[in-house]
């Protein structure tokens, strides 16, 4: 029963639409189609002929000879395509092709179909140039019917396609219902999107989108996914629509080639996802694990977090674990972290995952991708299974990488530095230095560019600055470049005064005084309504500088949790990032984050945070940003955050409210 529930037919399976409407059975070729069995004496028979007038019989006998022989029982099909004398056979219907009707040739390629004639079969050459030749004079039935034979026999025919998609473009207006939908299946296995056709599509689903069959409606998205067709906002969130209607009515199926394009799409369709908790946790132990992993990779696509679905993912996914994939058992844990997820089975769910990725090493060198994205994926719930990160970051799956679609030095970089500061006992593969700085590099270049820029995180920097007394008390930066976002970092002394540490030249550091801010109620009116022009900030900072306060070195921090008291603490040994020296070319990596035990004061790591780094609708905090905390935590740093709820909204209001609310976040007694 397990293997029957796993079966996926990736030929077969997209192609379930076609049972709903009788006018299918002209559109495509119906490999369950009833046909009269050959006797093998009667085959015998045929070849013979073939054989003895080899170059001599006419078309219609050499499409009869193929029909009948397609009739043999299915046990003598390979024999019978490796004998000479059906290759004489082809060799004949090569040399005449043109003399055959269409109706005659189609026939013909139907009997190849049956008899699984190899992709590369040169009757099959003489075929594709012979029907692209007449494209134009055969009907639109023909042509669907045609392009359908050839994905039967998994043959890539891009030319005839090309010329089949510039003939439905012309005769547009002129499709039916059936019709579009094995069009829009054709161009999902051909796995190209015809640009002009496009428009045309949108509105062809618009205008039959009460009429399909909910298999139509899957089937409209998997061709749509296949062929990385882009669809506007509007016509996805229409399908969502009647999909969240009628979902309990919709096959498992259909509705993960919904799914698949809801997460192409990145439409975050509300009353879909929910329905979709409502209905699919009952099925789950039911579904091939092929459909659970895109069940779960939308969830997690979307951000959108669902207890209910991910328990049930998780309760039947140790039993199924070895029908993973490399891809799929990646993909669950990329999911499941990425949604900060751990399941009331945590420890057999994730050894059963692990012991997968194990298994499936050999895949791992095809396909680099998948053993990142599945070692994040353990990152970010605090996992980190050494053998297979040694694997990964050896020389030799590192310069496969390199070879891969997708950028993975990212990747490479989240990981390695994450097992630095997490794992002190770990002896295995590291990066080179090389690497380190060339992604550094790469890193803060985009960061500069982009994230540093973004208008909340500019106001909150600029705010600090006038609260705390000038930009040497506030530094906008990555304090963890691997994590990929930007932190505010502001230093207070024991006592809670700011400490000046963003020093430009490495000499004025041993120059400037510590001179820390008080707060005092003239100088936030200062603050509020603004400073002469004639002041610089140091000038504004003596005046709010308490007596007695001495010159000292920029303050280290013990390590802090957020909500301890100040105390001194060691450091796990080997618990910090490794920085190494920078030519004066490159881009300058963080300042150490190595600690010093003394308790001189805190270091806080201000987070304005954005909607992208929650769950949707949620103030559940993603994978990746809970990784970036709990690593801040653990290299000294108190996380303070602004949260996107809190400080969005106040960017509307006054200088005031917004100057009171960093005070607030940032002297917190409990800090």
């Amino acid at each position: 029963e397990n293997e029957k529930t796993e079966m996926h037919d990736s030929k077969e399976d997209p192609r379930m639409f076609q049972k709903g409407r009788p006018e299918y059975r002209s559109l495509s070729y119906d490999k369950f189609e009833l046909t009269e069995t050959l006797p093998l004496e009667e085959g015998d028979s045929i070849l013979h002929s073939v054989a003895v007038r080899e170059g001599s019989q006419s078309p219609g006998t050499v499409t009869d000879s193929f029909r009948k022989l397609s009739c043999l029982p299915v046990e003598q099909h390979a024999a019978l395509v490796s004998e000479p004398r059906f290759n004489a056979l082809c060799r004949c219907a090569v040399k005449n092709i043109r003399l055959f009707s269409t109706s005659d040739l189609i026939d013909i390629l139907k009997a190849c179909v049956r008899l699984v004639v190899p992709p590369a079969h040169p009757l099959l050459n003489a075929c594709e140039n012979e029907f692209c030749r007449r494209v134009w004079d055969m009907d639109l039935e023909q042509l669907l019917l045609v392009a359908d034979c050839w994905r039967c026999l998994e043959r890539s025919v891009p030319s005839y396609l090309s010329i089949l998609f510039s003939y439905a473009n012309v005769r547009w207006k002129d499709l039916t219902l059936p019709q579009f939908v094995q069009l829009v299946y054709i161009i999902g296995e051909g796995r190209r999107s015809p640009a002009d056709l496009m428009q045309k599509v949108e509105s062809m689903i618009l205008k039959y989108l009460d009429s399909f069959t909910l298999e139509e409606v899957g089937a409209i998205c998997l061709g749509l996914f296949k062929s990385l067709s882009g669809i506007s906002d509007h016509v996805m969130r229409k399908i969502a629509d009647r999909v969240s209607l009628q979902m309990e009515d919709m096959s498992t199926y259909a509705l993960v080639n919904v799914l698949k394009m809801l997460r192409y799409t990145r439409m975050d369709h509300l009353p879909l996802l929910k329905e979709l908790g409502k209905v699919i946790p009952a099925r789950i132990p039911t579904v091939n694990i092929q459909g659970i992993m895109h069940i779960t990779l939308t969830c997690s696509s979307l951000h959108y977090f669902d207890e209910g679905i991910m328990a049930a993912v998780a309760m039947s996914l140790p039993s199924k674990v070895t029908y993973c994939r490399s891809k799929d058992a990646a993909k669950f844990l990329w999911s499941f972290g990425c949604l900060d997820y751990e399941p009331p089975n945590e420890e057999e769910f994730y050894s059963s995952l692990i012991e997968q990725m194990h298994r499936k090493l050999h895949e791992f060198r095809k396909f680099p991708e998948h053993l990142l994205t599945g070692l994040l994926g353990l990152a970010f719930v605090n996992r980190f299974p050494e053998e297979l990160i040694d694997y990964a970051l050896r020389d030799e799956f590192v310069q496969k990488t390199r070879g891969s679609k997708y950028e993975l030095r990212k990747d490479l970089f989240t990981l390695s530095k994450s097992v630095e500061i997490e794992c002190p006992g770990y002896q295995g593969s590291r990066l080179p230095p090389q690497l380190y700085q060339e992604i550094t590099e790469m890193v803060l270049n985009f960061a500069e560019q982009e994230i540093y820029v973004r208008p909340e995180i500019v106001e909150a920097a600029s705010l600090l600055e006038s609260m705390l007394g000038g930009p040497e008390y506030v530094k906008n930066h990555m304090i963890l470049p691997h994590t990929r976002s930007s932190d505010l970092e502001v230093h207070l002394a024991m006592d809670g005064r700011p400490v000046p540490f963003n020093l430009k030249d490495p000499i004025a550091d041993k120059k400037l005084r510590d001179i820390g801010v008080s707060l005092t109620n003239e100088l936030m009116t200062q603050l509020i309504k603004g400073r002469s022009h004639s002041q610089s900030p140091v000038e504004v900072e003596n005046e709010a500088r308490t007596p007695g306060q001495e010159r000292g070195e920029e303050a280290r921090t013990p390590l802090v949790e957020d909500h301890a008291a100040l105390s001194g603490g060691a450091l796990i040994a080997g618990a910090r990032l490794q920085v190494e020296p920078k030519s004066e070319c490159c881009l300058e990596a963080p300042a150490t984050l190595t600690l010093d035990r003394r308790p001189q004061g805190v270091k806080l790591a201000i987070q304005v945070s954005n909607r992208n780094h929650y769950c949707y609708c949620s103030k559940r905090l993603l994978g990746l940003h809970c990784l970036k905390r709990r690593q801040l935590r653990q290299l000294g740093y108190v996380v303070v955050e602004l949260p996107f709820w809190e400080w969005f909204p106040l960017l509307k209001r006054t200088r005031l409210e917004k100057l009171s609310y960093l005070h607030y976040k940032v002297f917190d007694p409990a800090l």
